[in-house]
């Protein structure tokens, strides 16, 4: 069996299941940072900020031959009223298994087993990056309107000239009307991000109906991934009107949130804030961009293609004690329960926002997506 750069190997010998602050830390993100199917996810700042945030324990199943990391799988129980479930990861679209071979991943079964059966759990969900999807099955989902969950992914050139030189006209006229409408756009790497970011995500979350994160995971954020944060910022004159939050591993990043205020939203600061974003770290370096998690029939799937992105299949799994797979497709919910989430969003925006965001985070600890 060959490994990911042609060298022949073995099976890992030595399995191993800790708590993520037992673990060699070094061999973890150094494995992570060399790993071609890493996402800022897998850095072990993720499972830092779960833990200090909302007290949700992780573990790290790791796979060794000799000294050398072969295979990890960052994991995370979200503790809840009549027991805790197991997922690689909360809160974000994609984690799973990296590793070198086949063989690497089967010791990472071997190792979920045992914490399967330690914590008395009945299942791991795994979220993990699928195949690629060839240009036929784009065609066909995108004219169906499917609701399967993709992951939209851009790559970026070499420069921010030649990024807005691939754009199509109207989405470069889009870019300068917003500059035209007055409004300014800076990338922030300080803790001050933070202070602009979230007035504008919560009240934007309140709008939509969803309980919002609180203030205390993006500050745990932000001091686990430090300079690997970036936060976007849009302002009107000193308002600030749209923000976003970037993390970075390596060459990839992605954003997992994002907001405007929707009085402002006709002066298109989310068409500067994702430039300002996408300009800035395509000259800092980066090669992929992660849009993250859509479905054909969304708005938001159209947003994100028009920036380049493509669909990049979503393979979810539940791993079973019996050491079985189970798929998980990711996909829009069924008419009750969209029904059901319609009736709880209508609830929610109508509560005032002090309120919202003082229960919000109550109750989104426990949300895993």
């Amino acid at each position: 069996m060959a490994d990911v750069t042609g060298h022949k190997q073995t099976l890992p010998a030595d399995v191993k299941v800790e708590r993520c602050g037992d673990v060699e830390r070094s061999a973890y993100q150094n494995f992570v940072a060399s790993h071609p199917h890493a996402t800022a996810y897998h850095n072990i700042a993720w499972l830092d900020a779960v833990e200090q945030a909302y007290g949700h324990p992780c573990w790290v199943v790791t796979a060794w031959r000799g000294h050398r990391l072969v295979a990890v799988l960052p994991v995370c129980q979200l503790r809840r009223i009549g027991g805790g479930s197991l997922v690689s990861l909360p809160f974000c679209d994609l984690a799973g298994p990296l590793y070198e071979t086949a063989e690497g991943e089967s010791a990472l079964k071997a190792g979920v087993r045992t914490l399967l059966s330690e914590l008395g759990a009945s299942t791991l969900e795994v979220r993990r990056r699928g195949p690629a999807l060839c240009e036929q099955d784009i065609a066909e989902l995108e004219q169906l309107k499917s609701n399967r969950k993709v992951s939209m992914v851009a790559f970026l050139p070499e420069s921010s000239e030649r990024l807005f030189a691939s754009y199509k006209p109207k989405l470069r006229s889009q870019i300068r009307k917003a500059e035209k409408n007055g409004l300014t756009a800076e990338v922030i790497t300080g803790a001050s991000g933070i202070d602009a970011f979230y007035p504008v995500f919560a009240a934007n979350m309140r709008r939509l109906g969803s309980p919002v994160h609180g203030r205390e995971w993006f500050d745990a954020l932000k001091t686990a991934y430090d300079d690997r944060l970036l936060v976007g910022i849009v302002r009107l004159e000193n308002e600030v009107v749209g923000a976003g939050i970037v993390l970075v591993q390596g060459k990839t990043a992605c954003i997992p949130w994002a907001s405007t205020l929707a009085e402002y939203n006709h002066l298109a600061p989310n068409m500067l804030l994702y430039w300002t974003l996408l300009s800035y770290l395509t000259d800092s370096g980066c090669r992929q961009f992660d849009f993250g998690r859509s479905s054909f029939g969304e708005g938001t799937y159209r947003f994100k293609k028009q920036w380049g992105a493509e669909p990049v299949a979503l393979d979810w799994q539940k791993w079973q004690p019996d050491g079985s797979v189970l798929q998980s497709p990711a996909t829009e919910p069924g008419l009750l329960a969209k029904k059901l989430r319609s009736w709880i969003e209508t609830c929610w925006r109508m509560m005032p926002l002090q309120l919202a965001n003082r229960l919000g985070p109550k109750l989104r600890k426990h949300i895993s997506l």
